[in-house]
């Protein structure tokens, strides 16, 4: 596998898409349960499974279209300022076209999938993550600085919670079907 084979889609902010520098599949844990016996408390396997925030690093393109198209769906989330920030949240959204089909459940815009496809030596996807239900819970700063002298392009973070997350080969089959070696199916 290599750094630098992957590919991150995500419907609701292409721009974010393709200027992304950094991505993870996050941490999954799974708790434990206490069973209690007079000789010693022994950890048994626990019955949830917890994952960690998936987070994003893009270069922020010259008219600032990505950041600010993660901004403003914060932004209607959250509506800071008035209501009307959500309901332009919806009527916004290009991709699900809420207002023009009727829809007013609101995982058609306030939420999105993601893929974050693993490439393989040739950059041909091998190995897709797909999260559901993404939604953003924050967004870095930027640091305009007129005394730094290396010149660099702007980055932003990203952080995103989501419901879960699956990772299927290439042809969408998930991984965890999969028969590995020693295994009886």
């Amino acid at each position: 596998m290599s750094p630098v084979g992957f590919k991150f889609i995500l419907s609701k902010a292409p721009k974010v898409d393709f200027l992304c520098q950094a991505a993870n599949i996050p941490a999954i844990n799974m708790g434990t349960a206490v069973q209690s016996t007079y000789l010693k408390d022994i950890a048994v396997p626990g019955d949830k499974v917890l994952y960690d925030d998936l987070t994003l690093r893009f270069l922020i393109d010259e008219q600032m279209e990505n950041y600010l198209s993660i901004y403003k769906w914060i932004t209607g989330l959250g509506y800071p300022e008035t209501i009307e920030q959500y309901n332009n949240l919806k009527k916004e959204d290009p991709y699900s076209r809420v207002q023009d089909i009727g829809i007013t459940d609101p995982r058609y815009f306030e939420f999105s999938d993601a893929t974050l496809q693993i490439l393989n030596s040739n950059f041909q996807p091998n190995i897709q993550v797909k999260f559901k239900d993404v939604f953003p819970i924050s967004l870095s700063t930027l640091e305009f600085d007129v005394a730094d002298r290396d010149y660099s392009y702007f980055t932003a973070q990203v952080s995103f919670k989501y419901t879960i997350f699956e990772i299927t080969d290439k042809n969408g089959v998930r991984i965890d079907n999969k028969p590995t070696l020693g295994d009886p199916r």
